[in-house]
């Protein structure tokens, strides 16, 4: 799909998408609990969808109702997957649920997209030789069969957090007690502490023990709930991008005592505007397309802990690079840090390439809201966010989608 984008200016209210990323983990939470679970504020989107598809193929039966997701937990003992559990290009569903599939008595195999099966999974090779569980990795699927063992788990901290959450899932299931000792530096703490509260809110516990411990005691069980989702900060953050550019936008919806910690967009955002910061983003990776886009059309900025950003649906540092180029702003990027330098900014003068990645389109949108201009591969937003484009006419952007 192409979208071609009019200069325009974005003025009204709009709500922030429900968060994929704690949708996942209340879906995970409901499949886990005995008796039944509505979860609420479940959107459409590809990612979500990816879950939802997997737990079915591991026995798990829900209910779709408009934006609520009725889910009948089980233990997954019982599970009986007879057929490989495709997770698509969702890396939260393929990580979160390796550890779990590892509690069913049978052999499980996923199948995804080869550019999420090209991602990095050696956290998870490496815990299978050292704990006796099967794990194999071919060029098109992951086949895992356990048992899970509690005990002590030792991982890097600059892994992505989804290998340690699909760890603290499963875990407290066990009859012993765990740790999961983080061996470095954390990164991308908030995520793992998304886990940990979405834990709690069925019942389950799972403590710091110090700034690098987790302790997960066994024996424990998940109970059901009702509980409704929170607004994404991490897609908000293209919407009140719209304000730096002449918008007058309102985005509700959003919990301001949120552990996300995309949040601080609204920290950064104003930096970006008045100066040419240092900004660390080793903590909200999904944040640096628009904070390169932001970075490009204002001062210039200087981004560290953008290592992880390789290993995202593209190469995100990279990819917004090249398309900064054709704005005219010059970016360099290094192993763990980009430098975005201001410039003539101008109107892009051939199409934009969403590089199939959904944050890499919604960066991209804000600034054509300002320039004009056309991106290909526009459908990429399907990800975490489809009713973007419809969001962003309501607010009065100009968008033309064409599908060929």
């Amino acid at each position: 799909m192409t979208v071609t984008i009019e200069p325009s200016r974005a003025v009204g209210e709009v709500f922030a998408p429900p968060s994929k990323s704690i949708a996942h983990r209340l879906l995970i939470c409901a499949a886990l609990a005995g008796g039944t679970s509505r979860v609420r504020g479940i959107s459409d989107c590809e990612d979500v969808r990816a879950t939802l598809r997997c737990l079915e193929g591991l026995s798990i039966p829900y209910e779709i109702s408009g934006d609520c997701v009725t889910v009948w937990g089980k233990p997954l003992a019982d599970a009986d997957p007879k057929n490989p559990l495709f997770a698509g290009e969702s890396g939260s569903t393929l990580r979160f649920l390796i550890p779990l599939a590892l509690l069913c008595e049978k052999r499980v195999c996923f199948t995804a997209k080869s550019s999420l099966l090209a991602r990095p999974f050696g956290v998870y090779e490496a815990l299978a030789a050292e704990k006796g569980f099967f794990f194999e990795k071919n060029g098109d699927s992951i086949t895992v069969e356990g048992p899970l063992t509690s005990g002590d788990y030792r991982v890097p901290g600059n892994i992505s957090s989804q290998f340690i959450s699909g760890l603290l899932f499963a875990l407290p299931l066990l009859s012993g007690d765990s740790r999961i000792i983080i061996t470095t530096a954390v990164e991308s703490r908030s995520y793992i502490n998304l886990t940990v509260k979405a834990l709690a809110q069925f019942g389950v516990t799972v403590r710091w023990e110090d700034e690098h411990t987790l302790l997960i005691p066994g024996g424990q069980s998940y109970q059901s709930r009702e509980i409704s989702v929170e607004g994404d900060y991490s897609n908000a953050a293209f919407l009140d991008a719209l304000n730096l550019f002449g918008g007058e936008v309102t985005v509700k919806g959003l919990d301001s005592e949120s552990l996300q910690g995309d949040k601080i967009y609204r920290q950064y955002f104003p930096m970006l505007d008045l100066g040419v910061p240092t900004l660390h983003i080793g903590d909200c990776p999904d944040l640096g397309p628009i904070l390169f886009a932001v970075a490009a059309a204002k001062n210039g900025g200087v981004f560290s802990g953008t290592r992880r950003l390789r290993i995202k649906e593209s190469d995100r540092a990279a990819a917004m690079a090249s398309e900064l180029r054709k704005f005219g702003a010059t970016v360099t990027v290094y192993d763990d840090s980009v430098v975005v330098f201001p410039g003539s900014f101008h109107a892009p003068t051939e199409p934009l390439e969403g590089h199939n990645d959904h944050r890499i389109v919604m960066a991209l949108s804000v600034l054509l809201s300002f320039t004009g201009g056309a991106i290909v591969g526009a459908e990429a937003v399907k990800k975490s966010y489809p009713s973007f484009f419809r969001d962003a006419a309501m607010l009065g952007i100009r968008v033309k989608e064409e599908t060929k």
